[in-house]
């Protein structure tokens, strides 16, 4: 069996979300898409959390966050673009996603709902949002 056919229809019907198979991934993409909907359909199939991968988007068009999980061997990609610099927290179903979630706020300035980060991990007692300053403070 493979993971496609595990993965809940109501991640792959076609007006939430299609896949489609990129460098070695298969990537689910729709306005329909909920995170905490997703991270509980992987916890249900047995997929196992990797990582968060975060993109500033040109022109303040907001953010792009991949989140990334093995199932059966096989990458999965979830693309969440957000316009704004609010994301819902999966840390409480998915332990795994703590240390990152906590750095994506804590280099993009985006605020995961749901959940607590001080001290800072990365830079104590500095700011949010590092990799979003124009220019370099020395």
């Amino acid at each position: 069996m493979s993971s496609t056919e595990i993965i809940p229809d109501a991640l792959i019907d076609s007006e939430r979300a299609a896949y489609t198979e990129r460098g070695g991934a298969l990537w689910y993409c729709g306005s329909g898409l909920i995170v905490r909907d997703v991270a509980r359909a992987m916890n249900a199939v047995g997929a196992r959390f990797i990582t968060i991968t975060t993109y500033e988007l040109a022109a303040n068009g907001g953010f792009r966050l991949e989140y990334h999980w093995d199932l059966m061997g096989n990458l999965l990609g979830f693309d969440f673009p957000i316009a704004g610099n609010t994301m819902e927290s999966i840390y409480d179903l998915c332990e795994a996603a703590d240390w990152i979630e906590r750095e994506v706020h804590e280099e993009y300035r985006i605020d995961f709902r749901g959940r607590g980060y001080e001290p800072l991990l990365l830079r104590e007692g500095g700011v949010c949002g590092v990799n979003l300053q124009k220019e370099v403070v020395q």
